[in-house]
């Protein structure tokens, strides 16, 4: 494996991707993306306790589901956190495990469960192949989710079950809010820090949209309390998840913003003990590759209940 400390070249299904993805299409930085997860993959396990929550909940939903999924796969699985929660559930024989990074797929891959490099965005499986594909906060990362889902869609066999975790619109309101203000304040403008997230009513127009039968989306939202807003970014750095979009500021942020920005946590959203308040809105997403067997709206005027037997002889 190549050191994952050095930035290393995309593999060809990323470089194949930047060809047809339009540069205005991209929102994020996604060969950035890979090379932070190289180099967070050793230290991943330090800082992975809110997709362990993440993976728990994600899971207790597959608990839920009476049938099972012979051949799975775990769609943008860092360093195999979730082959470690699952311990036998949804009667799993096979279960593969996917990144954009190698060094996180070479960590998962020790596991014991087989992992392989693959791009959300170009996704080398076969039509009707995997019976359950799971994916725990991976996605927002993805420019064209649309596509993305439609390809998870398409990987699955009739009556195969997708879950996925992704964040919502509402995560990481608190320090959205700060640096924004901070920003203005100390430069007179601002730069995107946060990246754009989706919401519960986008998230069902998409699953719809690609296809899915029985389409799902909740929201839960798990609020993390840390001593000081550094230790948060340093917790989203660890977890390779600092801001990747695009348009970013490309140069280190001035410290008299990071240190206002501080202020303005520590003044508008502490806890009564003191610790910093830090929102993350977790979306779920559940939907079934159709199959015959599952159960069918009825055609339109097809119901064999009259209005007059509802509401009596007073219905007009």
């Amino acid at each position: 494996m190549t050191d994952p400390k050095t930035d290393q070249k995309p593999n060809s299904l990323s470089a194949d991707l930047r060809e047809t993805v339009p540069a205005k299409a991209r929102v994020f930085d996604r060969a950035l993306l890979r090379r932070r997860r190289d180099r967070r993959a050793g230290g991943f396990a330090a800082h992975d306790f809110l997709m362990a929550e993440v993976g728990e909940r994600l899971l207790d939903r597959l608990d839920d589901v009476t049938r099972s999924f012979p051949l799975a796969l775990d769609l943008g699985c860092h360093d195999g956190l979730l082959a470690r929660l699952r311990e036998g559930r949804g009667g799993v024989e096979t279960f593969l495990q996917a990144d954009l990074s190698m060094a996180m797929a070479g960590r998962a891959h020790l596991g014991g469960n087989p992992a392989f490099i693959a791009d959300e965005e170009w996704l080398p499986v076969q039509a009707g192949a995997i019976d359950l594909i799971l994916s725990n906060l991976n996605l927002h990362w993805v420019n064209d989710l649309p596509g993305a889902l439609l390809q998870i869609h398409r990987a699955l066999k009739p009556d195969g079950l997708f879950l996925g975790a992704m964040f919502g619109g509402n995560t990481l309101q608190e320090l959205r809010d700060c640096l924004m203000r901070a920003e203005l304040a100390e430069t007179g403008g601002v730069s995107p820090r946060v990246s754009p997230f989706a919401d519960v009513a986008d998230a069902a127009a998409l699953m719809q949209r690609a296809g899915f039968a029985l389409p799902v989306v909740d929201s839960e939202t798990i609020t993390v309390t840390y001593p000081n807003m550094l230790k948060l970014l340093a917790d989203l750095r660890g977890m390779g998840e600092a801001n990747l979009v695009v348009d970013r500021l490309k140069r280190p942020t001035r410290r008299a913003v990071i240190a206002h920005a501080a202020a303005l946590y520590a003044q508008d959203h502490a806890a009564p003990d003191g610790r910093l308040k830090a929102t993350f809105q977790i979306l779920f997403l559940t939907g079934w590759s159709p199959h015959q067997s599952q159960q069918q709206p009825l055609k339109p005027g097809s119901g064999q209940t009259s209005l007059t037997d509802v509401f009596g002889g007073g219905c007009h």
